[in-house]
């Protein structure tokens, strides 16, 4: 497989900005990089692993998050997706969207159909976005894999003056043609790349 196609892949599982929810798992530490600790676990009758990415960003927890939850500011997500349509979208509180990959040959293009929900906790100011597939809603094309086995979780979490943590939690399956081996072998950095641009963009002086 060529470096422009493992390279796509890899943007497929970094969907992955866009804000999907985990039940509680048995994490494995993997590694630490760039202040942001990676975690990994295998779900029963899943053949992909799952990701947690966490770290803490020098910025307000409602700041974070109101980056993270508007999907009508999209220019600092994956450069690689060639379509992002919003279906819906209620600010704070719920988005749909649509969005499609247009990847190299032999790839076939991926899309996918995503229904967020999005909660804040008055009490602790826990904010949370939270990702699932939305099936039906758009027919799917002769020419696309549809992305149906995906999830994925923002929460963001005041820890301090100027300070939050934040964690990136969630499971895509690309499906397809792509060898379970390698999507697991890049699942390991899509955190990384996706926490690493948040933090770029709200950290920059």
């Amino acid at each position: 497989m060529t470096n422009s196609c493992t390279r796509f892949i890899f943007s497929i599982l970094c969907l992955l900005v866009l804000p999907g929810s985990s039940a509680a798992q048995s994490w494995t530490f993997i590694k630490e990089k760039e202040g942001i600790k990676i975690y990994t676990c295998t779900e029963a009758g899943k053949t992909v692993k799952s990701y947690r990415g966490e770290t803490d960003i020098h910025a307000p927890a409602e700041k974070i998050f109101a980056l993270i939850e508007n999907v009508n500011n999209t220019d600092w997500w994956d450069k690689n997706l060639t379509r992002i349509k919003v279906l819906q979208y209620e600010k704070f509180k719920s988005a749909r969207y649509y969005l499609v990959y247009n990847l190299p040959w032999p790839v076939t293009n991926r899309d996918l159909c995503v229904d967020v929900t999005i909660s804040i906790d008055p009490l602790t100011g826990v904010r949370t976005i939270t990702a699932l597939p939305l099936p039906g809603f758009i027919p799917e094309k002769s020419d696309m894999v549809r992305i149906t086995s995906y999830r994925q979780t923002w929460t963001i979490r005041p820890a301090g003056n100027e300070l939050s943590h934040v964690v990136l939690e969630g499971h895509v399956d690309p499906a397809g043609n792509i060898p379970d081996w390698l999507s697991n072998m890049l699942i390991v950095d899509s955190p990384v790349k996706v926490i690493c641009g948040l933090k770029q963009r709200l950290e920059k002086k």
